[in-house]
């Protein structure tokens, strides 16, 4: 799954990625939480464009739906019509994911590509009534089964996309069946944080730090 991730590059170094003409002036972010909101990219007439989120679809008892499976978000009744209309990218430089360690307690890691370079993840975006009764746009996270690689820490992984399938997975109608997989394990990094980041009120460069060697 992914329930928390960070965005810390720069704009300039997000322009070199994304074709997009805004250039928002936003602080790094070391620890995105559910509900709060975030950059995404949406298609639109005239093309790609930045827009402000909130991070999690309306879901029963207010809960929200901050991901969606892949393999099923075509069909389900919650994400249908995002996935053919609404999809979205997510940019990132990393992901958290928690390992069970058979005591109760989970080791949180700190997930990304070789390199350091950021990426988007999939996603999907919908207009919802906001707290005010005003309607905000609001988006969720497409996970896919683990590569190799993070399966140890978890059976999901966010779904990440290769640049050259940015404007592919944008398309409406698409079903992008081909697109519907893990990210090549080879391709990725990991290693442990502190559970500073349990807490979403640590958003701070120190949530990057490393525990320990990498594993």
């Amino acid at each position: 799954m992914c329930g928390r991730f960070a965005l810390t590059v720069t704009m300039e170094v997000l322009a070199q990625m994304l074709p997009v003409p805004e250039r928002p002036n936003l602080p790094p972010r070391w620890n995105i939480a559910p509900t709060q909101s975030t950059l995404v990219v949406i298609r639109q007439a005239d093309g790609n464009h930045l827009r402000m989120m909130r991070w999690g679809f309306a879901g029963a008892n207010k809960t929200p739906l901050i991901n969606a499976r892949a393999e099923t978000a075509a069909s389900k009744p919650s994400f249908r019509a995002a996935f053919a209309e609404r999809r979205c990218l997510v940019p990132a430089d990393s992901f958290y994911e928690w390992q069970p360690l058979g005591d109760g307690r989970k080791q949180p890691w700190r997930v990304g590509l070789r390199g350091g370079a950021p990426f988007c993840m999939a996603g999907l975006w919908q207009e919802a009534m906001g707290k005010d009764g005003v309607p905000e746009p609001h988006f969720t996270i497409l996970t896919i089964q683990a590569n190799a690689y993070l399966a140890p820490l978890h059976e999901r992984m966010p779904m990440i996309l290769a640049p050259e399938q940015y404007a592919r997975w944008l398309q409406e109608g698409d079903a992008a069946p081909d697109l519907l997989r893990p990210y090549p394990a080879e391709a990725m990094a990991r290693y442990r944080v502190s559970d500073m980041v349990n807490a979403v009120k640590n958003d701070e460069p120190a949530c990057f730090a490393r525990l320990n060697a990498t594993g």
